[in-house]
């Protein structure tokens, strides 16, 4: 069992039925995961599944997070400001950090200058090779 933080798009792209990356969805709920999330990180999961699903879909799919025994719901202390390029991007590391997450999940290269920080450390990984971890 492994924490993972998931960014939105990483999020997004592994709930369909049938997208390959549904696997991923399902490991937080079988417990072969658990979803790190905080409240900043919901927020952004609602606003962009609204935009794309309506707010129907939104409210399941967050109840479904948030009601889940395999999501842990942290509140970092401390805001590392590492990604320069994309600030809002910044909860996601915070979160990886505060939950000594084994993997932060994302396509996003803005993430990319974590390869170059020593502290804190983060494991930044594609969906593709996330995927293949499970």
């Amino acid at each position: 069992m492994s924490r993972i933080v998931l960014d939105t798009n990483s999020l997004i792209q592994s709930i369909p039925s049938r997208s390959k990356f549904r696997p991923i969805w399902d490991s937080f709920f079988d417990g072969t995961n658990h979803l790190c999330v905080s409240t900043e990180i919901l927020n952004e999961y609602e606003e962009i599944l609204q935009r794309l699903a309506g707010d129907g879909v939104a409210k399941d799919i967050l109840g479904a997070i948030i009601n889940n025994p395999y999501t842990v719901h942290i509140e970092p202390s401390f805001h590392f400001m590492l990604i320069e390029a994309a600030p809002d991007d910044n909860k996601f590391v915070d979160c990886a950090v505060a939950a000594n997450a084994k993997y932060l999940v994302t396509e996003d290269k803005h993430y990319n200058v974590l390869r170059q920080v020593e502290f804190p450390h983060v494991d930044v990984v594609g969906i593709e090779e996330f995927l293949q971890t499970l």
